[in-house]
């Protein structure tokens, strides 16, 4: 039931023998990678893939770098992907519990981070997981949106968090990073990150997929509804995948201070307008949380 890969242990108990999400052929080159490199600057020069850039950019740490996590804690993180911030919880708290639909990149993870002695890794769908503890913190970064096609249930987005709630301890922290479906990028001519299509999700998913984002109100009510009341939004910027600025309610843009037109490294955009003077004017008029390309909500009971 349990694999050790250097000091990582990779928990099999709940894995079903099938991979339930993939990136395809690119993961075996990504396992090669972190198999025969522990310094991925010389690759992110030479390979200009868009799943290179982001499973290796050390940008992606910048989403929570910042954060004053309790060192004698523990994070579950669902939904690792292939390891981009695990590592840096590692290095943040006392002891990481990693979930991965995959076992590739499970193993991506587990060689990525070989030498970390705090780190297990458990391979199945979070719905079909059973844990022993709470959690001081419990990371969804990239993946609510996905609770409907993982969860099965009339209400998936709503029964998912209820049982991440039950997994927090009592001051716990869930950590959501998510993309804003009224993002300006959508308006500007960038295509849905999920399904590629202009426009999707502010006509709000016409075609009705099991993959969705939500606006900041839709957000908040869902997530307090579920019983996280306290909730504090974070906007990174240009998103939070590649963050290089991360504002807040206590401290929103200013004119100029936001720069476009951002790329779409993973697939090619329009340009309809400019992101800039557009985030200037809609800075002047108070509405950038509506607009703000993605969000970062620390959410508490």
């Amino acid at each position: 039931m349990i694999e050790q890969v250097g000091n990582v242990k990779i928990n099999m108990e709940f894995y079903l023998g099938e991979d339930l999400y993939s990136d395809g052929d690119i993961e075996d080159e990504i396992l090669d990678i972190v198999k025969n490199n522990t310094d991925f600057t010389e690759i992110l020069h030479k390979d200009s893939k868009w799943s290179i850039l982001y499973h290796f950019t050390p940008l992606r740490r910048n989403l929570l770098e910042w954060y004053n996590f309790k060192k004698d804690s523990s994070i579950l993180e669902i939904g690792a992907g292939c390891g981009a911030l695990t590592g840096l919880f590692c290095e943040k708290v006392e002891k990481v519990t990693a979930v991965e639909l995959s076992k590739k990149r499970a193993d991506i993870i587990a060689n990525r981070h070989i030498d970390k002695t705090n780190l297990e890794i458990v391979v199945g769908n979070f719905n079909d997981i059973s844990f022993k503890e709470k959690f001081d913190y419990i990371t969804l970064i990239g993946v609510l949106e996905y609770a409907g096609k993982y969860t099965d249930s009339k209400n998936p987005f709503v029964d998912f968090l209820s049982k991440i709630k039950v997994l927090l301890k009592p001051k716990g922290t869930l950590i959501i990073a998510i993309e804003n479906k009224f993002g300006l990028k959508y308006w500007a001519g960038a295509r849905e990150d999920h399904t590629g299509k202009l426009f999707d999700s502010i006509e709000n998913y016409l075609d009705d997929g099991d993959v969705r984002t939500f606006g900041k109100d839709e957000l908040t009510k869902i997530l307090d509804g579920v019983g996280f009341n306290n909730l504090e939004y974070y906007y990174p910027m240009p998103d939070y995948k590649i963050p290089v600025k991360i504002f807040s309610d206590e401290y929103l843009p200013t004119i100029g201070q936001i720069g476009g037109n951002f790329p779409n490294y993973d697939q090619q955009r329009y340009i309809f307008l400019n992101e800039k003077t557009s985030y200037d004017n809609i800075i002047l008029n108070n509405h950038f949380d509506f607009f703000a390309n993605s969000f970062l909500v620390f959410c508490k009971k």
